[in-house]
């Protein structure tokens, strides 16, 4: 069935109406199609444009479309165009004339635009609750991790002592501006543009406000051709999806890391982990290279949609029906990678003799020793210089600064003093840093109750 024919004279080629249709991929959202065919019934019953028996019968036959396809009795098939034709030849097949009623004050335009934003909205609540559920597993991890020291890196290179909590908690901080994200979409995408038809509205007295409502928006979208056209909230889903897995790329980049035999910090669970056909010893870190790979595609839908609509005049154009199918690939993609993500990160374990002996074997406290000399009346730039000596120093007799000899220290400079072990302790080196956002106990300690705060309160709900 088309929902269009009379101004042709010849059936489409083949070909065409195969190329043109969208029922393969946009029947993912017919529960959406059926929910604000509903509304817009009620709503054309409440406005006197249509009768109470029309709208009961077509509530009746709806509902029983929504059952049958949920039960495996209808199957949606390849025969019509799209969602909606399927939807409404199956209901005319079923309740008669009154289905033909269905369509009154609407157009596919607005309809597709409707489903897609249903569809959207609830897939956006989805994800969110996944990446809260990550958060969750990521708190657990900091609370059992605040004294657990290990290296801090620049540019891949051991920089200065951390502790798991800490480098757990950046990226806390990275998936909680993700839900910022998410939410902030939600709340600018949520206007309902059902009723401003195919790009002009409608003569009908259609109650658009009433409609919405009944839809869980904030109210309708008030340019009729910004409504059907509009594909933004989108390009903003497919950013935000592409950020996410930006930041599940960097924390699988990590673990891969992690994971190697050069520093074994971590072991992943097996459960997680894959193997080798040729090599009995390997336990490869699949899933992580996996979530990383697959950034890219999701990139792709981001690019692929910019790209899309740059040369698009108002209103609506056909090139439009290509973003069914590549947000619906990245939302799937995305869900699926956070939902491994997590489960890997939260069944994995830490070797933590590993990250101390690694923190305490890269002179991560050398610029505490500086600080030490700076106490002690030495100007900073000087310092640096001293350190710089020592740790060459180090590197030439194959030491750590705690192994060398209060006489190798004063050799340098006689400023040090017996206590300077203490002052270059791991212990002292991160015990000292309680500025909020450091990684001393202190610090972590107020960051970790804001953090159990932020997951308890409705401030993290939409």
């Amino acid at each position: 069935m088309k929902l269009w024919g009379g101004r042709f004279t010849k059936e489409t080629n083949q070909l065409v109406q195969a190329f043109n249709a969208s029922v393969s991929f946009d029947q993912k959202f017919y529960k959406e199609d059926i929910e604000g065919s509903i509304a817009h019934v009620i709503m054309l019953a409440k406005q006197g444009i249509i009768t109470e028996d029309d709208k009961e019968a077509i509530i009746t036959g709806l509902k029983g479309i929504l059952a049958d396809i949920e039960a495996g009795r209808l199957e949606i098939d390849d025969e019509h165009e799209d969602i909606h034709s399927f939807v409404e030849a199956h209901l005319t097949e079923r309740i008669g004339e009154a289905g033909k009623k269905l369509h009154t004050g609407r157009s596919r335009n607005d309809q597709v635009a409707l489903d897609m934003k249903l569809y959207t909205r609830k897939e956006i609540l989805e994800m969110d609750g996944l990446l809260k559920d990550l958060l969750n597993s990521l708190l657990k991890i900091i609370k059992g991790n605040t004294d657990t020291i290990m290296p801090g890196f620049t540019h891949l290179q051991k920089a200065q002592p951390v502790t798991l909590a800490h480098h757990m908690g950046a990226y806390f901080e990275m998936f909680k501006r993700d839900r910022s994200r998410l939410k902030d979409i939600f709340e600018r995408m949520n206007y309902c543009p059902l009723g401003a038809g195919a790009l002009a509205g409608t003569t009908y007295p259609l109650d658009r406000d009433f409609t919405a409502k009944q839809l869980g928006f904030k109210g309708p979208a008030l340019n009729s051709m910004d409504a059907v056209s509009d594909r933004d909230y989108l390009i903003e889903f497919s950013s935000a999806m592409s950020i996410i897995m930006m930041h599940l790329s960097r924390f699988c980049e990590e673990i891969t890391i992690w994971n190697s035999n050069e520093y074994q910090f971590i072991e992943i669970d097996d459960a997680y982990s894959t193997g080798s056909s040729i090599m009995p010893q390997k336990k490869n870190p699949d899933i992580a290279e996996l979530v990383r790979g697959k950034t890219g595609r999701v990139y792709g839908t981001l690019v692929s949609l910019l790209t899309t609509m740059k040369g698009l005049s108002l209103a609506y154009n056909k090139d439009m029906q290509e973003d069914k199918e590549l947000v619906f690939d990245a939302i799937d993609t995305t869900k699926g990678c956070i939902l491994l993500f997590n489960g890997m990160l939260d069944t994995m374990t830490f070797n933590k003799d590993k990250m101390r002996k690694s923190a305490e074997g890269g002179f991560t406290n050398a610029t505490d020793a500086a600080d030490y000399l700076v106490n002690h009346g030495v100007p900073f730039r000087d310092a640096h210089g001293i350190i710089g000596e020592l740790v060459l120093y180090c590197i030439g007799n194959n030491k750590t600064l705690g192994e060398l000899s209060l006489d190798e220290y004063r050799n340098i400079s006689p400023v040090f003093e017996e206590d300077i072990y203490n002052a270059i302790s791991m212990e002292t080196c991160i015990g000292k840093r309680n500025t909020t956002g450091a990684p001393g106990q202190q610090a972590m300690g107020e960051v970790i109750k804001i953090y159990e705060k932020y997951l308890d309160s409705n401030a993290s709900k939409y």
